[in-house]
């Protein structure tokens, strides 16, 4: 099967909308009176910057894109299309990094438990990592999480919980923060906080957030560090902002409408984002901000994310929270992740780790 993963989360928000790639250079460019610009063609071609073998996934995943499911019963397909793409990504990235998996059950919440398969490291043994998978969340589960998970266990060796939490529409917000809560509680007993990182992309970067808040909220002590990638901490999470409007044509995409972008329409989980709740928006509170533990960004110059990542870090920073920002050229949503064994993957994975291991106690 072809060698990529769509954000199917991200795209079914923007509803999915048919390519719009321009094939005419010299299109006109307007300017309206109140800044927004209009450019009736141009092209867009991929980064001169990135590796051939990203070069060669990029094209593909533009070339040759799926078919996304329509009708009652899209959500069960967009799982089934998901389970084999992330399937797919699990078992490359295990090929690089062997690994031992098993599936426990954690205080009531179903965990996919990944260890290297020479075992963890001494120095690491004292020390556990959490996997929030992406998936918009309402699919993504299971596979998603093992495909997450593999790399950076097998880069930091060291083990990660992946978190099999509950998901739209079946289930609705506070149900996957609620999950992540009793995975939390339950390493707590065998951790200190310090020595738990917490990290996810896309509705999982955004849940990694919400996360903070929660815990704050239930008096529990905050991880010792976090990972917030291809998402930010301003609902809904991914569009707003630069980004949302020069991304979807750099990914084959047009833009999505105005409310899809500005509001998350129709999340089968969050609904519609009530960004003046910290629980759902940490952004929202500078009390919740300025306790976040270090945090790292990562997100790419495609990705419809980006200007949000690039707020919330900065907000972060405004609150005097330390923060690591890494930005990789050419690549879109949870790209650093699908683009398997790639140099792009590869160097996000041991920025991933040495940030962990920077932060996390011993």
């Amino acid at each position: 099967m072809p060698h990529y993963r769509i954000s199917l989360g991200l795209a079914l928000l923007a509803l999915a909308a048919s390519p719009a790639m321009a094939q005419d250079s010299g299109g006109a460019v307007t300017v309206a009176d109140d800044g927004q610009v209009t450019a009736q063609t141009v092209r867009i071609p991929l980064s001169r910057f990135l590796s051939p073998e990203a070069r060669a996934m990029q094209r593909e995943k533009l070339t040759n894109p799926p078919t996304l499911p329509q009708g009652e019963d899209w959500i069960a397909q967009v799982r089934l299309m998901s389970d084999e793409i992330q399937g797919d990504i699990q078992n490359r990235w295990a090929a690089i990094f062997p690994v031992n998996i098993t599936s426990e059950v954690i205080n009531g919440v179903r965990t996919d438990v990944v260890v290297p398969a020479d075992g963890v490291v001494p120095e690491n043994v004292g020390r556990v990592l959490i996997n929030l998978h992406g998936g918009g969340f309402f699919t993504g589960g299971g596979a998603g999480g093992r495909a997450e998970a593999v790399p950076v266990a097998g880069q930091g060796r060291i083990k990660v919980v992946a978190v099999d939490y509950r998901l739209g529409p079946e289930h609705q917000f506070p149900a996957a923060s609620e999950d992540v809560e009793s995975v939390y509680r339950a390493l707590l007993k065998d951790y200190p906080a310090q020595n738990i990182g917490i990290y996810g992309c896309s509705a999982g970067g955004a849940l990694t957030a919400q996360a903070m808040a929660w815990f704050l909220d239930r008096d529990l002590p905050l991880p010792g560090a976090i990972g917030v990638f291809c998402s930010g901490l301003i609902a809904p999470f991914y569009y707003g902002g630069d980004s949302a409007s020069f991304t979807p044509p750099m990914n084959g995409n047009a833009q999505p409408d105005a409310e899809v972008r500005e509001n998350g329409r129709g999340n089968p989980y969050l609904g519609m984002p009530d960004g003046s709740d910290p629980l759902v928006s940490p952004a929202a509170s500078d009390e919740v901000l300025a306790s976040f533990p270090p945090t790292l960004f990562v997100t790419g110059t495609r990705d419809t994310a980006l200007s949000n990542v690039l707020v919330s870090n900065s907000l972060l920073i405004a609150h005097g929270v330390e923060t690591e920002l890494f930005v990789q050229e050419g690549l879109g949503h949870q790209e650093f992740n699908d683009f398997v064994g790639t140099p792009e993957a590869m160097q996000a994975h041991e920025v991933i780790w040495r940030f962990f291991d920077r932060h996390l106690g011993q």
